[in-house]
């Protein structure tokens, strides 16, 4: 079945195919996918779905005739809430997550696609690319008018005259990943984007969030350090509705589908990516996470494999936090970099809590994806004095965990705030996310029995 998607331009063909109780294979059973569901909109369903867009240009498309929906195992629950921007934002950031992994390989031997931000942080050719790509596949298939983005890269650094060649390699990389946007089911451009199409989009991204409206949060690449280097990074988007996070999807392109695969060094990974065939799905392949406020589920789906076609879920399973609640068995991680995290600090507390096992330190928000599919039991983050939260860094991977069934507030016990503009204001010392209850409260207790005596 395919959806129409307005368009600012042209019509953006979204198909979406819709599960019940499809079994795919002897691991799972898939009932009612979130995001699985089309919205009735404004359009009239009959034989053919069709919108006169801005241009009042006709578009209509074929779909499937209810009996033969029925007939395949696919049903239509209409009007579920978010569900079709929960469908465009895993297609924009299965997309992006290709571009990244296109762009990883390619990237070491090129320096020039790679500058320092003010603060010092390494940001690529990927993360003004992504944010162009998202960008346009959002304003395309919601409509630009509804469009309002957060997102952490801008697009004054990229415009100025020395980041010429950085600004063609930007361009070049966004028509490379749209041109192959139909095997992710969204339609590509009528011809290549141009230099000032390119900035807009990137551009678009300029909101600066609030409590009240309806906004997208992008990290375009959340952990640009451990992407550099071929490590493990993330691609993060949000949709944030009054102040609340409504959806979050979460692509972790070198995060492998199988746990036992974790311990080994990313190095081994593409070793193992490179003598591994092309048509295989392959253990090191990555993952998308994503989840809805109030389903109660989180899903995983894999990485859209080179020359396969997006057909929904995408031989999506659910995810589910661990049930272990004993800290002598429970694996905690933190982030790698020392700079705007206490190391010392989270050991200390490790330790008084029963946490015997070495933490998994992690780039970027991959840590949230170990904790909501099972394969850790507790994030810690307690930042340096003067360093703020970014609600990009977080917004994502905090309702995934919440709907695999884990918990995450601040070191107080509150909810994050995502309310509050660009920042997490009020955040009380750090951020803990723990997959239950049990553990959550010991840390939250060890936190308050020895924050008197930190340096934080």
């Amino acid at each position: 079945m395919s959806l129409y998607c307005s368009s600012s331009s042209f019509g953006t063909i979204i198909p979406h195919i819709l599960g019940q109780r499809r079994r795919y294979d002897d691991a799972f059973t898939l009932t009612h996918v979130p995001g699985s569901c089309s919205i009735s909109l404004h359009y009239k369903i009959s034989r053919h779905i069709g919108f006169v867009s801005k241009l009042d240009q006709a578009y209509s498309s074929p779909v499937m005739e209810e009996e033969d929906q029925k007939k395949l195992g696919f049903f239509c629950e209409a009007g579920e809430e978010y569900s079709k921007e929960l469908d465009v934002a895993v297609r924009a950031v299965q997309m992006a997550c290709s571009l990244c992994q296109r762009v990883q390989e390619n990237l070491i031997s090129k320096t020039h696609q790679v500058q320092s931000k003010d603060d010092n942080s390494p940001v690529t050719v990927a993360d003004w690319s992504v944010q162009a790509i998202v960008s346009w596949i959002l304003s395309e298939c919601l409509g630009s008018e509804n469009i309002s983005i957060v997102a952490e890269e801008d697009v004054q650094s990229l415009s100025k005259a020395n980041s010429s060649e950085l600004l063609q390699a930007v361009v070049e990389t966004v028509n490379e990943c749209l041109a192959e946007a139909p095997r992710f089911g969204v339609q590509k451009p009528k011809s290549a984007l141009g230099t000032s199409e390119v900035l807009e989009s990137i551009s678009r991204c300029n909101s600066t969030g609030g409590p009240s409206g309806r906004f997208w949060v992008l990290d375009p690449v959340d952990g640009t350090l451990g992407f550099v280097r071929g490590d493990q990074y993330a691609v993060a988007l949000a949709l944030i509705e009054d102040g609340e996070v409504v959806l979050g999807v979460l692509g972790c392109p070198n995060y492998p589908m199988r746990k036992e695969w974790l311990s080994y060094h990313h190095r081994y990974h593409r070793i193992v990516a490179k003598l591994t065939p092309p048509t295989s799905e392959s253990w090191n392949k990555g993952c998308v996470l994503y989840a809805k406020r109030g389903s109660g589920k989180a899903w995983m789906q894999p990485l859209l494999h080179v020359n396969k076609k997006f057909v929904w879920p995408n031989h999506a399973k659910q995810v589910s936090v661990s049930p272990i609640d004993n800290p002598a068995l429970a694996t905690f991680c933190e982030p790698v970099e020392k700079a705007n995290s206490s190391h010392s600090f989270t050991a200390g507390l490790a330790h008084s809590v029963g946490l015997r096992k070495q933490p998994l330190r992690v780039y970027s928000m991959v840590k949230y994806a170990a904790i909501a599919r099972g394969d850790a039991e507790v994030f810690m983050k307690f930042a340096r004095a003067g360093y703020k939260e970014k609600i990009w860094d977080h917004a994502a991977g905090v309702i995934i965990i919440q709907e695999a069934g884990g918990v995450v507030t601040d070191a107080g016990g509150l909810p994050l705030d995502f309310s509050k503009g660009l920042y997490l204001e009020g955040l009380d010392r750090g951020i803990i996310a723990c997959s239950g209850a049990s553990l959550h409260g010991k840390i939250i207790d060890a936190v308050d029995a020895s924050w008197g005596s930190s340096s934080l």
